[in-house]
């Protein structure tokens, strides 16, 4: 019978055949290591990334709050009870400015590092980042503010607002909040009804705003009065 001689062949191969099942198995396993292997550096990447990512947000959040502060003290310098009062609070300003600058370091790295400075700590050679630089202007604007006299008060805010703005820039770059919502599929996440609805009522808010408020600027929405009205 055929079904005899296949039988005996393969008993008399047994051998054969068993390290040849073997090998596939060990192929077969090492591709599947290697595909784990992949998913799992990934995975480790992808952790370490929101971990930075994370840290990253909490001190684009205090740099935020405190180019906000900045751009209020420059506002209402004038309004400062006396010289001592003004000096305390812009001390304290730059004291938040100068540890922002140095913690930034950790998050954005000097560029060029191995072609200016060389001689400097390994932490300061290179040339900042953008988004340091606009730290270090805001704090040497800040240093030059006076409770008198000099650029007014509403010119240095501006100035500080506008460094705010390529901070804000540079740290949603850095962040990508684009890419974190893929991941986690919030906003984007949303039904477009629910969307549509939300754009709606924000127009519908801006309308009355400007009712309310005629000739409010729009573009200037962050920005201080120094002489709020009373809201009815």
């Amino acid at each position: 019978m055929p079904d005899n001689g296949i039988v005996q062949l393969a008993v008399q191969n047994i051998g054969t055949i068993v390290t040849v099942i073997s090998a596939i198995a060990a192929v077969i396993g090492a591709l599947a290591s290697r595909s784990e292997t992949r998913k799992q550096r990934a995975l480790r990447t992808e952790q370490l990334r929101q971990a930075i990512d994370s840290a990253s947000l909490d001190w684009g959040s205090a740099a935020i709050d405190t180019l906000v502060r900045a751009a209020t003290l420059a506002r209402t310098r004038h309004m400062h009870a006396n010289e001592g009062a003004f000096q305390t609070a812009r001390t304290a300003t730059l004291i938040n400015l100068s540890s922002l600058i140095d913690r930034g370091r950790m998050f954005f790295p000097n560029l060029d590092e191995t072609k200016k400075g060389v001689e400097k700590d390994g932490a300061y050679r290179g040339s900042r980042p953008p988004i340091l630089d606009a730290m270090v202007w805001v704090h040497c604007e800040v240093s030059a503010l006076t409770r008198d006299g000099g650029p007014t008060g509403e010119n240095s805010a501006a100035y500080i607002d506008e460094c705010r703005r390529l901070i804000v820039s540079e740290l949603q770059a850095h962040l990508d909040p684009r890419r974190l919502n893929q991941v986690v599929g919030r906003y984007a996440g949303q039904t477009r009804t629910h969307q549509k609805q939300a754009i709606d009522r924000a127009d519908a808010l801006k309308q009355q705003l400007l009712t309310r408020r005629p000739g409010v600027s729009i573009e200037n929405h962050t920005r201080y009065q120094e002489q709020p009205e009373t809201v009815q």
